[in-house]
């Protein structure tokens, strides 16, 4: 019984951990104290340096030999590097989910850009006060799109790059506006149509133009 307490402390622990990385709680580049660590997600220090090597391997966590962990640092190189990867999964799933995709698919994809088109609207309105919730229908409608490739291992890797490129939308991008959603709502035409090369073309333009708008903002460094 101790063992099963253990491991949901250690699994909670790991899960608040990566969320505040990714949700820039633990902002980029801050020092990872074991003794802050044990304070604040209720864990020991054994748990969480396995915790972190963990989030090392996911390229959230970097390790610096002896003087310890720190949250992974951001650039303007790297955000492109997740981009284009992102890209290049986010499409080839897209292609497959395009082609063997079933009704019960069709109704994901309408019913994920429909919260996700309200949300926009929303903001287009000029509430801003709930971000975090535009983000999470954003990856659900991504998501959604790719759902019906056949491939879980395409789906984690897809799942993992999405995340770090989340790390820079929570970060550094701001709503784009009436252009983001008119991509958002093209896309979602075109997977209903199942036209996969008017899909990954307008897939290119809004990550292009998410990358763009994102160090446009000043909050990326680097190259």
């Amino acid at each position: 019984m101790s063992q099963d307490i253990f491991e949901t402390a250690g699994e909670n622990a790991y899960r608040r951990i990566r969320v505040d990385i990714i949700t820039g709680h633990l902002p980029p580049g801050q020092k990872l104290k074991l003794d802050n660590l044990r304070r604040d997600y209720a864990a020991s220090v054994s748990t969480l340096r396995e915790i972190l090597n963990r989030l090392v391997s996911e390229k959230l966590v970097l390790a610096e030999g002896q003087r310890g962990f720190e949250v992974m640092p951001i650039s303007a190189a790297n955000l492109r590097e997740i981009a284009a990867l992102r890209q290049l999964l986010e499409c080839h799933a897209l292609r497959q989910s395009f082609a063997h995709g079933d009704v019960e698919w069709e109704a994901r994809v309408i019913g994920a850009h429909h919260k996700l088109s309200q949300m926009e609207a929303r903001m287009a309105a000029g509430d801003r006060t709930n971000t975090d919730l535009w983000k999470r229908f954003d990856w659900q409608f991504h998501q959604a799109l790719v759902s019906a490739c056949g491939s879980q291992v395409l789906l984690h890797a897809h799942a993992a790059v999405f995340e770090r490129y989340l790390r820079y939308q929570m970060i550094a991008l701001s709503y784009r506006g009436a252009i983001a959603a008119a991509e958002h709502l093209a896309m979602k035409e075109a997977a209903l149509a199942r036209d996969a090369d008017a899909g990954c073309a307008l897939l290119e333009r809004h990550i292009a133009g998410g990358v763009d708008h994102a160090l446009a903002t000043g909050a990326i460094g680097g190259a």
